[in-house]
């Protein structure tokens, strides 16, 4: 069986000068990134990782963490990347969620995290900027052979755990052995037709399974790959014309931006790109049609999920007929969309879709029911609705559950809500989406004050500040007299847009259309 590792370092061979990966003004050859994979590699066997073991790490976007995951793979250990801007309890949770025995993190997580006791019971903890109490430098690893070290590794061993849930969900990690990062990798590589010729760019968060993928996809078959440190679309325009990318997959919320940017008399110019591909979210029409006359390349968009990577994609040069569809099936899937029954619609009804896929997840670690439950005769229910076509073109009509997804990022709103109502004086409360130009949408909070109580907006605001993660905050906070509820007593997300219009005056208008997605 091929092997992560393998291929890199067989790239490395025929490639030694070559420009493996830049990050952030840093480039390293295909010798030199062996050179320093090769050295974490025996750094973390002499520093007590075994065979099997997990390795939390709250992940940045830099050269050393593409590296990290090619010695993790090369040694049989399986990486833990988690969200770095999470309450250190939350990543807590996580982590005990993934059994992780050794952690990788800078100097500010191991001292915030000492307010919490011990993360771990015995195992490394190493540090990426320097040593702090019970902590180890990853610099140390420069004293380390550049030479591979011989491991018993088969391909199959778990690579990365990625957590689906936020910060006060139970989490949920998704298991990703090598042989499927491997296999989703490869089926990219076809798809979209990529070469040693390219410059791949990875432009969202590492602890994100499609930058993962990014980054790893050129390393395999001796290509360019750039990591971008963090977005912003005038970074990612410079970026892309400085280091001549030629291909890259963007959350619909970074496309949005980019082609924002474009429409201005002061955008670069953008020459190199050959194909672009869009994931995450629907994009509008104006803004599809903005990139594909501005970035003058292939565009293609595509559906998946974190579970079943990417099950259908479309490229609308060649389907123009279809640009309101996420695409065809790949041929590693097969879609199926199911009614409330369970059983397969016929072509043009909406249900639920559901993927069968080659490329399939292992299951989530240690929850075999709850994968149990998501799966109907081999499908994964995606929680998604849609419908197929006659020609076999799935088109995606909105999510059943109710995440809300900023800037390509899930949000849960049970985890805002959670957090919300354990400030004095509230007494309900609801998270949801709401419509945003820059990141397709964010999160909107509608909250009921107890009776008497003056709640005021500022307090929301600091208590989430100070329990969520940045991309959890609420943008928009709205006070009500109360939640629209059924004859029930159940919460009717579907109407909190109608009751922001009819009780906050400093509501603005917002279309029915925009509204929809309530």
């Amino acid at each position: 069986m091929e092997k992560i590792a393998d291929l890199f370092y067989s790239s490395a061979k025929k490639n030694p000068l070559k420009t493996a990966i830049w990050c952030d003004g840093a480039a390293l050859t295909y010798s030199e990134l062996a050179e320093l994979a090769a050295r974490y590699s025996n750094f973390l066997l002499k520093n007590g990782v075994s065979y099997g073991d997990h390795i939390g790490i709250p992940m940045n976007n830099s050269v050393e963490s593409a590296a990290l995951i090619i010695a993790a793979a090369d040694i049989g250990a399986a990486l833990v990347p988690i969200n770095p801007t999470l309450p250190i309890s939350a990543i807590k949770a996580a982590f005990e969620s993934g059994d992780v025995k050794h952690i990788i993190a800078r100097r500010s997580f191991y001292e915030e995290s000492e307010k919490y006791g011990e993360l771990l019971k015995g195992g490394a903890k190493i540090c990426l900027d320097g040593e702090t109490g019970g902590t180890v430098s990853i610099r140390r690893a420069s004293e380390e052979s550049p030479e591979r070290p011989e491991t018993r590794v088969t391909g199959r061993e778990r690579l990365i755990l990625t957590m689906t849930s936020g910060s006060t969900g139970e989490p949920k990690p998704i298991e990703l052995a090598q042989e499927t990062k491997l296999l989703r990798a490869m089926a990219h590589i076809r798809l979209y037709g990529i070469t040693e010729n390219d410059s791949v760019l990875a432009a969202t968060p590492l602890y994100h399974s499609l930058a993962e993928r990014l980054v790893i996809m050129p390393l395999l078959i001796g290509a360019s790959s750039v990591l971008l440190p963090r977005f912003t679309p005038q970074l990612w325009l410079k970026c892309v014309e400085q280091r001549r990318v030629t291909f890259t997959i963007a959350v619909s919320a970074q496309l949005s931006q980019i082609a924002q940017l474009l429409s201005s008399p002061f955008a670069p110019e953008v020459s190199s790109l050959r194909c672009v591909v869009s994931s995450s979210a629907l994009l509008e029409a104006h803004v599809r049609n903005e990139l594909i006359d501005k970035l003058r390349c292939d565009f293609h968009e595509m559906y998946g999920t974190s579970e079943t990577s990417t099950a259908t994609s479309i490229n609308f040069r060649e389907a123009l007929c279809k640009k309101q569809s996420v695409g065809r099936a790949l041929p590693e899937a097969e879609i199926r969309i199911l009614g409330d029954d369970g059983k397969p619609l016929m072509r043009g009804s909406t249900g639920e879709i559901a993927v069968k896929t080659s490329l399939m997840c292992g299951g989530y670690y240690k929850m075999p029911k709850a994968m149990e439950a998501a799966m109907a005769d081999g499908f994964f229910r995606t929680g998604d609705m849609g419908f197929l076509d006659e020609d076999g073109y799935l088109f995606f009509c909105g999510r059943k559950k109710e995440i809300i997804i900023t800037g390509g990022i899930n949000v849960y709103p049970q985890d805002v809500e959670s957090c919300v109502r354990e400030l004095p004086g509230v007494l309900e409360c609801a998270a949801f989406s709401y419509p945003d130009e820059r990141l397709g949408e964010v999160v909107a909070l509608a909250v009921v004050a107890e009776e008497g109580v003056a709640l005021k907006k500022r307090a929301i605001q600091v208590q989430c500040a100070r329990n969520l993660a940045d991309f959890q905050q609420p943008h928009k906070i709205f006070f009500l007299p109360e939640l629209p509820k059924n004859s029930m007593g159940k919460l009717v997300k579907s109407r909190l847009l109608e009751a922001v219009r009819l009780f906050c005056e400093d509501a603005p208008e917002i279309s029915e259309k925009e509204g929809g997605r309530l």
